[in-house]
Formats: C-alpha cells, sequence, structure tokens
C-alpha cells in the first residue's frame, strides 16, 4: 500500500495540507466523521496491525477523555442535564462539543501519522530547501527524530538494564535514578545528532543560493490529473463552506444547517477528497491482481 507515495512530493503536500486544514476548522459532526474514518482507514493501509493497534490504544480514550473533561470545565449551554456537586450544570452542548473536539483531534492525529509515512524528510528538503532551507531541515530533522529517539531510547535502556540500572526494578529511589540517567543519556545523544547533522549539511554547502541538488522527481501526467483533481474538489468544498454548508455551532444551543442537494454534494466532495488515496491504493491493487492473473 504505497502507490500514492510514488506521486510527486507536491501532490502529497497538497493533498495534506488540504486534509489536515479542513479537519482542524470543520465541527459539522458528518465533516468530523468523514475525516476520522478515512484517516483511520489510510492509516490502517499504510501501517497495518500496528495502525490498528495505535488508533485503538490512543486515538479512542483520548476522544473518551475529551468528551467527559469538557462538560465538567465548560458549562455553556442552554439544554441542562444534572448538576455537578459543586452546582455548575452539565449541559448537553458542552458534551456534543467535547464529542467533536475529540474527534477532531483524533483525526488530525491519524492524517499526521500518515503525512509522516507518505512525505519523507527528502520530500520535504526538495519542496521547501530552495525557498527555506534552514526551516525545511529542521522539519524534516522533526518527522525524523520521534521514532528515531524511540529506537535509541530502547536501546539505551536494554543496555543499562544489562548494567543493573533498570526502572523497573528496586526502590523508587533507584529508579527514578536509572530514569535520570537514561534521561541524561538520551538528551546528550539528541544534541549530539542534531550538532551532527548540522554540521554534515553545512559542510556539503546546503542552504547556499547557487548550490544545485540532484532531484529523483519529475512531474509527470499522472501527476498533473490527481492534482487538478485535488484542487477542483478543494475548492468547492471551500466555496460549500463559504456559503454555511459546513456550518456548526454547540452555543447557547445546537445549531446546524438542514441538509440540501447542494450541502450532500459539498460533504460527497469533501469525502472524495480525503478519500483520493484509498481510492489510489485500491485501483493499484485491482490493476496488480488483473495483471498477475493474465500472466
Amino acid at each position: 500500500m504505497n502507490e500514492f507515495k510514488t506521486y510527486h512530493p507536491i501532490i502529497n503536500f497538497t493533498y495534506f495540507v488540504f486534509a489536515i486544514g479542513f479537519s482542524c476548522f470543520f465541527m459539522h459532526p458528518v465533516c468530523l466523521g468523514i475525516s476520522i474514518l478515512l484517516g483511520f482507514t489510510y492509516s490502517v493501509m499504510l501501517k497495518g496491525r500496528k495502525g490498528i493497534r495505535t488508533n485503538l490504544i490512543y486515538m479512542l480514550p483520548m476522544l473518551m477523555l475529551m468528551a467527559l473533561i469538557n462538560p465538567i470545565f465548560n458549562h455553556q449551554g442552554a439544554t441542562i442535564l444534572g448538576y455537578f456537586p459543586s452546582g455548575n450544570p452539565l449541559t448537553l452542548e458542552s458534551v456534543i462539543y467535547g464529542l467533536c473536539a475529540g474527534t477532531m483531534i483524533a483525526s488530525v492525529i491519524c492524517h499526521f501519522s500518515c503525512f509522516n509515512e507518505v512525505m519523507t524528510s527528502d520530500k520535504i528538503i526538495y519542496l521547501f530547501g530552495k525557498i527555506i532551507p534552514s526551516l525545511s531541515l529542521i522539519f524534516s530533522m522533526t518527522l525524523r527524530f520521534i521514532p528515531r529517539f524511540a529506537h535509541q531510547l530502547k536501546i539505551t535502556a536494554d543496555s543499562q538494564k544489562c548494567i543493573g540500572r533498570d526502572v523497573a526494578n528496586g526502590s523508587i529511589i533507584k529508579r527514578a535514578k536509572s530514569g535520570l540517567s537514561i534521561l541524561s543519556i538520551m538528551t546528550t545523544w539528541s544534541l549530539e545528532n542534531a550538532i551532527d547533522t548540522a554540521d554534515s549539511m553545512k559542510s556539503r554547502g546546503y542552504g547556499l543560493p547557487k548550490r544545485s541538488a540532484y532531484s529523483i522527481y519529475s512531474f509527470s501526467k499522472r501527476d498533473a490529473k490527481i492534482l487538478t483533481v485535488i484542487l477542483l474538489l478543494a475548492v468547492y468544498v471551500i466555496i460549500g463552506s463559504i456559503t454555511g454548508e459546513t456550518h456548526f455551532a454547540c452555543f447557547p444551543y445546537v445549531r446546524i444547517r438542514g441538509f440540501s442537494v447542494y450541502g450532500l454534494s459539498v460533504f460527497s466532495a469533501y469525502f472524495a477528497l480525503l478519500s483520493l488515496p484509498i481510492i489510489i491504493e485500491i485501483l493499484e491493487v485491482i490493476k496488480w491482481k488483473f495483471i498477475r492473473s493474465k500472466t
């Protein structure tokens, strides 16, 4: 499931700009449902069982936690369901807002996890290396940092465990000292790694005005077609949002525009936009199976 990765970096980046941007701003329940469903599906297609485990272990509890915490601190809303022991009201609108906010955050994280899989550091440097070289390098290093940090942390923890500094055994003080030792090692490793990367890129002339760069990416007709589709769908969704089809408000009471044919077409365009990578992957699988059946 990596056909979408083979497209030009501008295609990948443009898709995720709209997918993540729309997911951040659209609070309409239909848009949230589409975003979380397709984000979860594409994440599973990219990562397999690991994607299912990660989403269920982290995303679902976070969504429920947001839904539970928001009514405790947010007491706005006209529909009172009851009262807390403190005397503050529990409102239906605050519960709905908590569910929508949790779903929005979960969907954005899903799309960002897909972005991290598709947009490699090479693609980011290719897109922004000449425009904003320093920022693009920092951004690409940040994307690489988390998985590398987790891998190095496991190696360091195993090494410390072999010399009797296991954070899972011993008294609380001993475990705290072992944990601080590992933290110190990882902090030193992170700083040294960042300095080595900066010195390496500087020695290669990265960021110089007249520096040339080798690129393996070429913009083809296939890329032009899919970019046109992405832009048309995105513009249609933006127009629908401007006209109020995606409007949704929780306070002081729930307000949502009634469904219409035009509104349904806007939601369909939003669904088509976010499902483009999934459709591309499915078509590639069908094509591959068809070719195998003929050989």
